[in-house]
C-alpha cells in the first residue's frame, strides 16, 4: 500500500531532477502524431478562427512553437517563470540594454566578454547616450562606490571571460535590491547545470546559447530568463519589436543540445580539472586560473554558488606572444578557434582573438597579456588532451625577448 501511495504521489508531482527537466520540460509528445521529438515548425503565419482569435501563435517573429518549447525548457532549468530566445547572445544583450533610456548608467564587471564591451562602449554609449563603468566587482565596496543617481543596471559575468574571476552573486544582488537596480548575470560560462543566478537574487539571466547550452558548435543563439513579470513584458515587447529572433531549426538544435547538458558539464569539469592540475605543475606555465583549484583567489566563493567547476581553463605561459603562438600552432587535438563550450576542445589567444576589441590599456589592466591562453576543455578522452598539451608545450622554443 505504501508503494502505491508513493507512486500515486509521484504522478501528481512534476519531475524536479535537472536532467529529467532538460529532456522533458516544454517537450510534451506531439498531440497530433505522438512524436516524442519536438517538431520543427517552419510556418511563418498561423490560421485564426476569427479575427484576433488564435491558438497562441499568429506570426513567427512574435511566437513560434519550436521556439516556445526551447524557451520553456530553459525557463525550467534556470528556475525561472519566463525565458525568451534570441538570434545570438549579442542580440539578447542588445535587447536587455534597450530596456534602459538615454542617460542611464550601467555598471559592468570589468573583465567582461569583448563583444559585450564593444557593444557597451562603441554602440550603446555613442548611439543611445548611455554611460558605462567597468568595475572589479570582486572587491568589497567597489559596487557601492560606482553607483550614481543615474545607475539603473549592474551587468555581471561570473566566471568572467577570460580571466575567470568569480563574483559573489548573492552579495551583489543584496546591494542592487537595496538601490532598486536591475541585476543581469551572464551565466554562459556555467550554464544552468552549474549555477542558478536567479536563486541567488539576480533579476535577469542571459546566455550565449551558442556555447554550453547547445554545446556542438553548430548554432548561434541567445536566451534570457527572469522571474520578474514587468521585465519579461518589456523584453517580450522588445523581442518582437527589434525582431532578433532565432530560426525554428536552431531552436530545435539547441533543444536537442539541452538534453545532454548535465552529463556534458560533468565530463567538461572532470577533464578541465585534470588539465588544470597538469598545467599548474608544468615548468613552462607561470600561472593557471581555474575555479576548482585551491589557488584560485575566489575558490571559496565558487564553492558557495557553483555545483561544478566548469570546462574553462585560463593560463599564462612563461614568455610572451611568440611562445603563445608556438604553443597554439602546435596543438593537434585542441582546435585553435574562437568560441567555447562545445564537445570538442578549443584553444584561443584572447588578446588577438576574442578580446581584440577591448582597448589595449584596458586589456593590460585586466591582465589579458600576450602570454594568456584560454582553453575550452571538451569531452574527449582526457589522456589525449593532456598528451596534446604536453607535446605543444614541448614544442615551444624560448625567444630572446622572453622573460623566463
Amino acid at each position: 500500500d505504501s508503494c502505491q501511495e508513493i507512486m500515486s504521489s509521484e504522478k501528481k508531482t512534476k519531475p524536479s531532477g535537472f536532467a529529467t527537466r532538460a529532456i522533458h520540460a516544454g517537450q510534451d509528445p506531439d498531440p497530433n502524431t505522438g512524436a516524442v521529438s519536438t517538431p520543427i515548425s517552419l510556418a511563418t503565419t498561423f490560421v485564426q478562427s476569427s479575427p484576433g482569435k488564435h491558438t497562441g501563435f499568429e506570426y513567427s517573429r512574435t511566437g513560434n512553437p519550436t521556439r516556445k518549447a526551447f524557451e520553456e525548457c530553459v525557463a525550467s532549468l534556470e528556475n525561472a517563470k519566463y525565458a525568451l530566445a534570441f538570434a545570438s547572445g549579442s542580440a539578447a544583450t542588445v535587447t536587455i540594454v534597450n530596456m534602459l533610456n538615454t542617460g542611464d548608467h550601467v555598471i559592468s564587471i570589468d573583465d567582461v566578454y569583448g563583444g559585450t564591451n564593444r557593444y557597451f562602449t562603441r554602440v550603446a554609449k555613442p548611439a543611445n547616450g548611455m554611460e558605462f563603468s567597468f568595475v572589479d566587482l570582486t572587491k568589497p565596496g567597489a559596487l557601492q562606490a560606482a553607483i550614481t543617481p543615474r545607475t539603473r543596471m549592474v551587468w555581471l559575468e561570473t566566471p568572467t571571460n577570460p580571466t575567470l574571476k568569480i563574483t559573489d552573486i548573492k552579495s551583489v544582488a543584496k546591494a542592487t535590491k537595496q538601490k532598486g537596480l536591475i541585476l543581469v548575470v551572464d551565466n554562459t560560462f556555467c550554464s544552468p547545470a552549474i549555477q542558478s543566478p536567479l536563486d541567488l537574487g539576480a533579476d535577469v539571466v542571459v546566455h550565449s546559447v551558442t556555447k554550453y547550452i547547445n554545446g556542438h558548435s553548430d548554432v548561434v543563439m541567445g536566451v534570457v530568463a527572469t522571474n520578474d513579470t514587468k521585465i519579461y513584458e518589456k523584453l517580450k515587447f522588445l523581442q518582437n519589436s527589434i525582431g532578433a529572433v532565432p530560426a525554428p531549426f536552431d531552436c530545435y538544435m539547441a533543444l536537442r543540445g539541452l538534453k545532454t547538458l548535465e552529463v556534458r558539464m560533468q565530463r567538461h569539469t572532470h577533464n578541465a580539472m585534470i588539465v588544470a592540475q597538469f598545467l599548474e605543475a608544468h615548468p613552462k606555465v607561470s600561472k593557471v586560473i581555474y575555479p576548482g583549484l585551491k589557488s584560485h583567489p575566489q575558490h571559496q566563493v565558487a564553492r558557495s554558488q557553483m555545483r561544478l567547476w566548469g570546462g574553462m581553463v585560463t593560463f599564462f605561459l612563461k614568455g610572451g606572444l611568440e611562445e603563445s603562438r608556438q604553443f597554439l600552432e602546435n596543438l593537434k587535438v585542441f582546435a585553435l578557434a574562437e568560441s567555447l563550450g562545445a564537445v570538442e576542445s578549443l584553444a584561443e589567444h584572447p588578446a588577438i582573438m576574442t578580446h581584440a576589441a577591448v582597448p589595449p590599456d584596458q586589456r593590460k589592466k585586466l591582465g589579458i597579456s600576450d602570454s594568456l591562453v584560454r582553453l575550452s576543455v571538451g569531452i574527449e578522452d582526457v589522456n589525449d588532451l593532456v598528451r596534446d598539451l604536453k607535446q605543444a608545450l614541448a614544442a615551444i622554443k624560448p625567444s630572446r625577448k622572453s622573460k623566463l
